[in-house]
């Protein structure tokens, strides 16, 4: 879907880097390193985003680090767009919803780094969460988003805590 409006693989690495997740940040050799791309695409493509402003760089001595600007007009839509890009609102929408009594759902992994590697990490925190229907959900989002999910259930988020990008919580009552 994307990639049939913005035709540079490139634009689309970054924008699923710094929009996916609002922590991301990223500088010049890091980022064609994690791409596999040259420094010299990632940098043109990082001056057009943050010549449209929808990038913030800082100096951090002689690198450029680079994130989301979530002040840009357009950040919460382009967002929204990345989140579909990727499948989290199916993923949110086919598992989440139709499981019943999850707490909170916590994408892990290279996802919460903004890295589209084909397998998303999803940790479920509820209670009395059916299994086999879970299985069901599972496969069928796995068609739907074309994209691998490893799921992990717990009862409580792990005392050690995680980093990672929470797209569901329930609301306490």
């Amino acid at each position: 879907m994307l990639d049939s409006l913005i035709t540079s693989k490139t634009r689309i690495k970054l924008l699923v880097k710094f929009f996916s997740n609002t922590g991301n940040r990223g500088y010049l050799r890091g980022l064609a390193d994690e791409f596999k791309e040259s420094t010299n695409s990632v940098r043109v493509e990082l001056n057009r985003l943050s010549e449209a402003g929808l990038l913030h760089w800082q100096n951090n001595g002689k690198t450029k680090s680079y994130q989301a600007n979530v002040s840009h007009p357009l950040y919460q839509e382009i967002r929204s767009i990345v989140s579909k890009y990727l499948g989290f609102d199916d993923l949110i929408e086919q598992v989440v919803n139709n499981l019943g009594n999850v707490k909170k759902a916590i994408i892990l992994g290279d996802y919460a780094e903004g890295k589209d590697s084909g397998t998303i990490e999803l940790l479920l925190v509820g209670e009395a969460i059916n299994s086999e229907y879970l299985a069901f959900l599972i496969q069928k989002t796995e068609e739907k988003i074309q994209r691998k999910l490893k799921v992990e259930v717990r009862d409580t988020i792990p005392a050690e805590g995680l980093s990672g990008l929470v797209v569901f919580e329930k609301e306490s009552q």
